[in-house]
C-alpha cells in the first residue's frame, strides 16, 4: 500500500500489520516517564486525574518517531500527538504512520476498580487493544491483550526507556501462536512541527 506523500514509499505488509504493535506497547507507555513541569503552558496545568499526573509532562507535545528498519529510501516513521481528554481523566493519544497509512488512537485512563493504569488503544485496521503499564525509574513496561489481530498475535509486552538525551527507546515481543518473537523498537524525539494524518 502506497502513503500519500509525494515520495510514494511502499510500506512492507508486515509493516502495516504490525507497526501498530510497537505503537500500541510503546506509545501508549511512552509518557508515563516523570519530568519537570516548570515550563508547562497555563493550558497544560488544567484538572488531571491525581493518578495520570506522571504523564502531564507529555501533554501538549507531538513525537516523532523512526522504527529500527526506517530507511531514507523506505522509511518507516510514527508521528504521535498526546493530549489531556475527558476533562482531565483521561489521556488521548492520536498517532499515525507514514502519513496516514495506518493510525490509532488511545485512550489512558486510572481504573479503580483494577487500581492500575489503563489503556484501550483503536486502529484504522478496525482492530483494537487493551493493556496494562507500571513504571520503575525512568523504565516504563507494559502488556496488553490483542483483539482482532490477523497476524495470530494476541499479546504484546514492551519497554520504554528516556534516555540522558531526551530521546525515548522502545522495544516490544509479541505472542504469536503461544510464543515470544521480537517485535518492532522505535527512537522517538519531540517534534512540534509534525502532524498526526489520518486519511
Amino acid at each position: 500500500m502506497l502513503g500519500p506523500s509525494s515520495t510514494n514509499v511502499a510500506i512492507h505488509p508486515r509493516m502495516k500489520s504490525r507497526a501498530w504493535f510497537t505503537f500500541a506497547a510503546a506509545a501508549a507507555i511512552l509518557t508515563v516517564f516523570l519530568g519537570s513541569t516548570a515550563n508547562l503552558k497555563a493550558a497544560d496545568k488544567e484538572p488531571l486525574h491525581e493518578k495520570l499526573e506522571p504523564l502531564r509532562p507529555f501533554l501538549g507535545k507531538t513525537w516523532r518517531g523512526e522504527f529500527k528498519n526506517s530507511t531514507p529510501d523506505k522509511p518507516q516513521v510514527d508521528i504521535a500527538r498526546w493530549e489531556r481528554a475527558l476533562n482531565g481523566q483521561a489521556i488521548r493519544i492520536l498517532h499515525s504512520i507514514n502519513n496516514g497509512v495506518y493510525g490509532g488512537e488511545s485512550l489512558v485512563f486510572w481504573d479503580a476498580s483494577k487500581k492500575e493504569v489503563v489503556y484501550y488503544y483503536f486502529t484504522t485496521a478496525g482492530f483494537y487493544t487493551t493493556g496494562v503499564m507500571t513504571v520503575e525509574g525512568t523504565k516504563v513496561t507494559s502488556r496488553e491483550a490483542v483483539t482482532g489481530s490477523a497476524d495470530g498475535v494476541t499479546e504484546v509486552k514492551a519497554t520504554t526507556e528516556l534516555k540522558a538525551d531526551g530521546t525515548m527507546q522502545t522495544d516490544s515481543q509479541y505472542l504469536k501462536k503461544g510464543e515470544w518473537v521480537p517485535g518492532h523498537g522505535a527512537l522517538y524525539r519531540e517534534a512540534p512541527e509534525a502532524k498526526v494524518v489520518f486519511k
